[in-house]
């Protein structure tokens, strides 16, 4: 396996510790790492809350990418609860399209980490909306 998804993969495990923030606030059930184009990379883990003010891991480690000034996307993998990595939700879908609407579909996905299976966005998102 590429080296780059061994260290995203340990990147967001390291972050994930999942846990009850108050009795209305959960985080880290879902971590994420994502790889900019410059090649630095960027975690995040969900904060599910009783209401709809929380955040998925993807887009929270994105958001952690642009505070820190890149918008450009090159990798995403995301943590499952049960410790296997799995496909962005479509808010997350949504949110990259919108950062790269020209250059999307080339943004890398790591679907199965143990079966290192790869996809890019365009396979999951071919047709976007606008």
């Amino acid at each position: 396996m590429n080296h780059q998804w061994d260290k995203l993969y340990q990147m967001a495990k390291a972050v994930q510790n999942d846990r009850r923030l108050s009795e209305y606030v959960e985080a880290g059930g879902v971590a994420a790492a994502v790889q900019s184009m410059s090649g630095k990379i960027y975690t995040g883990v969900c904060i599910d809350t009783c209401s709809t003010l929380g955040i998925c891991a993807e887009r929270n480690a994105i958001f952690n990418m642009i505070t820190n000034g890149e918008h450009a996307i090159a990798k995403v993998l995301a943590i499952m609860p049960n410790g296997k990595t799995g496909a962005p939700c479509g808010a997350c879908r949504e949110l990259m399209v919108q950062l790269m609407p020209d250059r999307y579909k080339q943004i890398e996905i790591m679907l199965d980490y143990e079966s290192e299976k790869i996809v890019t966005l365009g396979e999951l998102t071919p047709e976007w909306w606008i």
